[in-house]
């Protein structure tokens, strides 16, 4: 199906192992991943077709030992402070919006009262200036109008 590659070098020659060297740093890395403590040899394995794949030899990754959590997170933690202190706060408001219209109240009954006294004195004027004996008497009497002239 494919032609056979005939650059490989032949099963029979000899593997030259290189060894690589280890990068260091100056510098302290943030944490990432990094590479096992030591350099693992480079593994050549020869394929039955005659081709040759040098790499290293993979060790399966050791999970990490799990680090204690907290049973609840911080993020549930503000909420749910959040929540009690918006609850404070609406019973705060309920009862403010209660003191405002109970003074409301108290002021529409204050004017009541006021109208009821102002009218109550007005009323009083009124029905005793009739019986004063040094009140001004006014006689009333038909007036004449003729011609746009008045006659009185």
């Amino acid at each position: 199906m494919f032609p056979e590659n005939t650059s490989h070098r032949p099963a029979e020659q000899a593997v030259t192992i290189h060894q690589p060297t280890p990068i260091t740093t100056v510098q302290a890395a943030p944490l990432i991943p990094a590479q096992p403590g030591t350099v693992p040899a480079v593994t050549s394995i020869v394929l039955p077709d005659g081709r040759v794949i040098t790499g290293y030899a993979i060790e399966p990754a050791k999970p990490e030992l799990l680090v204690a959590k907290p049973l609840v997170s911080r993020a549930a933690v503000n909420i749910a402070l959040g929540g009690i202190g918006f609850g404070a706060v609406c019973g705060g408001l309920v009862l403010l919006t209660t003191f405002i219209a109970a003074l409301a109240a108290l002021v529409q009954q204050l004017i009541i009262l006021a109208a009821v006294i102002f009218g109550g004195w007005i009323a009083v004027q009124v029905l005793t200036a009739g019986s004063k004996s040094g009140g001004t008497t006014v006689n009333i009497r038909k007036a004449v109008i003729k011609r746009n002239h008045f006659h009185g």
